[in-house]
């Protein structure tokens, strides 16, 4: 059912503090450089931006000094006046302000807001004052600046923005900054910031020797190490038998496609930006495959004629598919140019769609709370004005029906996003929250009625005529990579037994006892267990230290007490200290935990 209580972040207090105080910024900041050109400066998640073209560049003591006069700006008690004005007269105050004057012309148009962004209707141009700073600017915001917390705002950093997004256009300093409403909000966001570092997956990939990215071979391009490789494998391995178990049959598709095919899809015209060039051979153009679903269309289109008997037909490929993304906007393994996606292309009758859903939702789930993500929400992806999107209103309506009907048969809480559909068609997708309360998106499903259509897919009903099946999308975890990066920041690099690359290192004491650890090694590794030994010629604590730091779950010293009985010391990359205790024993406990999802 649809959530009728989601929260509207523009109409929060949040949202109206965060918007005030990046005005109070502006006027700080233009007060320390009077002919300083102001862009924009909007509320963000957790906080809100200002974009300078500056005479010189900010440096720390300026933010300290910046954020001093803020205080006493927020302590005078201004109030916020909003008024309508025409452009001309918009025009007037802001005549020696070249951006805002450019922002005016759109407004002017009505072709944007005063952020630039597109508009469907002719917007209002509308100025707020406070103090002695104006700014072109819609709303909304607090009655008066002492509505604003001093002691819950804070400035953290100043970064490159180019304007509008557009490296032709001049390079402008973005003032970051965050505002709660008290002291304690504010100081839980910086443990969650400084704890986001720590548990940072490029940091920790480096430290735990998981993954690497180098110049070599080029940006966006992980290189696996064989423990990084190890728990892609168990990611991949986990979600394929459950896969099986659901009755999705695995299939393999290759990584180059002919550029018609995409041509067909409607994948060239929506996503030709971020597919890389083509490869030309006797005249034909090739793609590096950026997606699946034509291919596994193709598959179901090859492989004959179909009968509603067969519906529905679940297609299941961990595929490596190519993305050109932007090299500044690659971000360690959670966007990359080569990734590997759970992909599954359902085919079924209009009539299956409900349960189809369903069962899709249940593995979701399941897999889900494998990796410990219980707390989730659903998005009901739309179409939105001006975005690219295959043009067929009818197939798009019953595409749309069909996923309400089948979120609200599932009785999931949802809410809709406009602008957030694939080309093709509405989508679901799953934003789930890790242990620091960020929100990712995963898990996805979508509703096709317009490719199948395309590429010419069809299946004999009930009846003896020919139908065009319904394709439902499904990504489980989205990306091998990008998932894989999560799950580090969720568990800080200590994933559970079942998932560590590596579950227990033998700690031999002195040379003496290395043939014994070997010896341990080889029947916990009979036994299912992925063990190492540790024969380095260190200290023991100097061993034991680097397990804990590699995130290792089960340290096991043996010496020669533990020659003589037969057993292990057990120690915890927690710090806990179980102590000695036959080799059964610990096999046991291991077992549990692995079985438990510990």
């Amino acid at each position: 059912m649809a959530d009728k209580g989601q929260v509207n972040y523009e109409a929060s207090d949040l949202y109206r503090i965060r918007h005030s105080a990046a005005h109070v910024m502006a006027q700080a900041v233009l007060e320390m450089f009077p002919e300083a050109k102001y862009t924009i400066g909007p509320p963000i998640e957790d906080g809100f931006y200002y974009d300078f073209d500056l005479p010189r560049s900010l440096t720390p003591d300026d933010l300290e000094h910046i954020e001093k006069r803020m205080r006493q700006i927020i302590a005078g008690n201004h109030p916020f006046v909003r008024k309508a004005v025409s452009a001309e007269e918009a025009r007037r105050i802001f005549k020696d302000q070249p951006y805002k004057l450019e922002l005016i012309e759109g407004l002017e148009k009505g072709n944007q807001d005063e952020y630039g962004n597109p508009l469907a209707e002719k917007p209002e141009v509308s100025i707020y004052t406070h103090d002695t700073f104006v700014d072109l600017c819609r709303g909304p915001h607090v009655e008066s600046t002492r509505q604003i917390n001093p002691a819950a705002v804070k400035l953290m950093n100043v970064a490159g923005a180019y304007w509008r997004g557009d490296e032709h256009n001049p390079m402008l300093q973005r003032v970051y900054g965050t505002a709660w409403r008290t002291a304690e909000e504010l100081e839980e966001h910086l443990w969650r910031l400084e704890e986001a570092k720590k548990r940072d997956h490029r940091k920790l990939g480096k430290e735990m020797g998981l993954f690497y990215f180098s110049e070599d071979v080029g940006p966006g391009l992980p290189l696996f190490t064989p423990k990084g490789e190890m728990l892609r494998h168990l990611m991949e391995d986990y979600v394929r038998q459950v896969q099986t178990r659901y009755g999705y049959q695995h299939v393999w598709t290759g990584h180059l496609v002919k550029e018609e095919l995409y041509r067909r899809s409607g994948h060239y015209d929506n996503y030709k930006e971020v597919m890389f060039p083509p490869m030309v051979d006797e005249n034909v153009a090739f793609r590096l495959k950026p997606m699946n679903c034509p291919s596994h269309m193709t598959l179901y289109r090859e492989m004959g004629r179909h009968s509603y008997r067969e519906l529905p037909l679940r297609f299941a490929e961990f595929a490596t598919l190519y993305r050109y993304e932007k090299t500044g906007e690659l971000t360690g393994l959670t966007r990359v140019r080569a990734l590997t996606q759970d992909d599954c292309h359902i085919f079924c009758t209009e009539e299956q769609v409900g349960s189809e859903f369903g069962l899709a939702l249940r593995l979701i789930q399941e897999v889900l709370a494998r990796y410990r993500f219980t707390d989730y929400r659903v998005r009901l992806s739309l179409r939105g004005e001006g975005g690219k999107y295959v043009q067929d209103e009818e197939k798009w309506a019953k595409a749309e029906a069909a996923l309400r009907a089948a979120l609200d048969e599932s009785q999931l809480e949802y809410f809709e996003a406009t602008g957030e559909a694939a080309f093709y068609g509405p989508k679901a997708d799953f934003l789930a929250r890790d242990v620091l309360g960020r929100e990712w998106q995963l898990s996805t499903i979508q509703v096709d009625f317009i490719q199948p259509s395309r590429l010419g897919l069809s299946y004999i009903g009930e009846d003896g005529g020919e139908h065009i099946p319904v394709v439902l999308h499904r990504a489980v975890t989205g990306s091998t990579e990008r998932f894989l990066g999560v799950a580090i920041e969720h568990f800080a690099g200590a994933f559970p037994v079942w998932l560590a690359p590596v579950q227990a290192v033998l700690v031999p004491i002195a040379d003496r006892h290395v043939g014994y650890a070997r010896e341990v090694a080889e029947k916990l590794a009979q036994e299912g267990l992925r063990v190492e030994v540790d024969e380095r010629n260190e200290r023991m604590n100097a061993k034991i230290r680097d397990a804990q730091t590699q995130k290792v779950p089960y340290m096991l010293v043996v010496g020669d007490k533990e020659m003589e009985q037969g057993g292990v010391a057990l120690r915890l990359r927690s710090g806990e200290n179980p102590g000695a205790m036959p080799m059964a024993e610990f096999l046991g406990r291991a077992r549990k935990e692995i079985a438990a999802g510990e």
